[in-house]
C-alpha cells in the first residue's frame, strides 16, 4: 500500500511540468463544520489584481478514510499560477464514528466558507470551482447535488466542477456501504442515482480500464446530467486504469511511478480548458 507521503510526491511529480519551481506555502486558514473544525489551505495567485478573482475548492482523495488537504498542493499551485485563489479542504475522515456524511457536510460547508469570506479573500463569489479525485471527486458532486435539510442562505453549489476518477455511481460498493452505514444509505449518497436539473457543468476525466471508480458509471452518470438538460463532458482514457495508472493489476493502491504521465497531463490540460471556456481562468493580458 502506499503511503500518504508517496502519494503526495505522485502528484507533485504528476502536475511539475505546469507548476512553477517555487511553491508558495499557503496561508492555514480554518472553519467551523457541524462542531468540527476543518483546515484548508489557501494558494493565492503572486500577482495582485483589483478584481475579485476566480476560486477552485479542492478535495483529495484516499477513500474517505484516508489523505489530507496537502495531497493537493501542486494541484493547487497549478491553478493559482492561473490566476485562481484556490483553496484545499482538509475534510473528516471515516473513522471513530464519521462516515462519508459528515464528509460531505463539510465539502458543502466549505464551499459556503469560500463564499461567506469572499471580500476578505478577494474572491468572486458567483464563480467558486471544485475539483475532486476519486473520493474527492464524489465530495464535490455531491456538494452540487445534496443539500441540507435545514438548507441555508449561502448556497453549497459549486458553479462548475472537475472531477478526475469520480467515485459518481457507489451504491453497490462493499467499501462505501460499509463506511456510510449500509445499503440504503450508499445509495442515499450516490450522485448517479440523485441526478437531476440545473446542476452545474461538470467535466469527468476517467481511465476506461479503473476498477476502483469503474468508466461504466462516470458513463451514466454523464448520460444521466446531459438528459436532464445539464452540462456534461466525459474524457475517457483508453488503456489507464484509476489515477490513470498504467499498471492495471493493483489499482486500488496504485504504483504511482505507473501513472501515464501523458494521460495525467492531457486530463489536467482538459480541466483547464473546461474552466477557461467558461470564464474562471483569465489570461493575463484579457481586459
Amino acid at each position: 500500500m502506499s503511503t500518504p507521503k508517496a502519494m503526495a510526491l505522485a502528484l507533485l511529480l504528476m502536475f511539475s511540468s505546469s507548476v512553477g519551481a517555487q511553491q508558495p506555502a499557503p496561508a492555514i486558514e480554518a472553519f467551523t463544520s457541524h462542531g468540527a473544525k476543518i483546515g484548508v489551505r489557501v494558494f493565492h495567485p503572486s500577482l495582485d489584481s483589483d478584481k475579485p478573482r476566480s476560486a477552485l475548492v479542492l478535495f483529495h482523495g484516499g477513500g474517505w478514510n484516508e489523505g489530507e488537504a496537502g495531497w493537493m498542493d501542486a494541484i493547487a499551485t497549478q491553478y493559482a499560477d492561473l490566476g485562481m485563489v484556490a483553496i484545499s479542504v482538509d475534510y473528516r475522515l471515516s473513522r471513530d464514528g464519521i462516515t462519508p456524511f459528515d464528509a460531505v457536510a463539510d465539502a458543502r460547508n466549505a464551499i459556503r466558507w469560500v463564499r461567506r469570506e469572499a471580500a476578505r479573500l478577494g474572491i468572486d463569489p458567483n464563480k467558486v470551482a471544485a475539483l475532486g479525485t476519486s473520493a474527492g471527486a464524489h465530495l464535490a458532486a455531491s456538494a452540487a447535488i445534496f443539500d441540507e435539510p435545514w438548507g441555508s442562505d449561502i448556497s453549497s453549489v459549486p458553479n462548475a466542477l472537475v472531477l478526475r476518477s469520480p467515485a459518481v455511481s457507489v451504491a453497490t460498493s462493499t467499501w462505501f456501504q460499509k463506511l456510510s452505514g449500509g445499503v440504503s444509505q450508499a445509495a442515499a449518497l450516490s450522485p448517479v442515482l440523485h441526478v437531476r436539473a440545473g446542476l452545474p457543468p461538470m467535466i469527468l476525466l476517467q481511465g476506461e480500464e479503473d476498477n476502483v471508480t469503474p468508466a461504466s458509471g462516470a458513463r451514466q452518470f454523464c448520460q444521466r446530467m446531459q438528459a436532464r438538460g445539464n452540462t456534461c463532458e466525459l474524457k475517457v482514457y483508453p488503456g489507464v486504469g484509476h489515477l490513470f495508472t498504467r499498471n492495471l493489476a493493483s489499482q486500488e493502491f496504485p504504483n504511482y511511478d505507473a501513472i501515464d504521465k501523458g494521460v495525467s497531463k492531457d486530463a489536467s490540460d482538459a480541466g483547464i480548458a473546461f474552466l477557461r471556456e467558461r470564464g474562471f481562468i483569465v489570461d493575463a493580458d484579457a481586459p
